[in-house]
């Protein structure tokens, strides 16, 4: 499972590598260069799966794979 994701930043475009947490979700991230607070796109759970390189950890398992289980903001 990768726990790396380089977010970028919709609004400058600013992109920042990132390791994501194993068991819960980023719902807010401050970008460094033009302090936009970033927020999960409707349907996303964090702010990995609207504007990382890589979805968070949950959605990468297995059972994410195969619809078995859902995203931790789904539990």
């Amino acid at each position: 499972m990768n726990d790396q994701s380089t977010i970028t930043c919709p609004q400058c475009g600013y992109s920042k590598t990132e390791t994501m947490p194993q068991d819960a979700c980023l719902f807010f991230y401050e970008c460094q260069s033009c302090h936009a607070l970033l927020r999960p796109k409707p349907g996303d759970c964090c702010v990995f799966c609207s504007f990382g390189s890589v979805v968070c950890p949950p959605k990468q398992s297995p059972e994410a794979a195969s619809g078995a289980a859902g995203c931790c903001s789904e539990d």
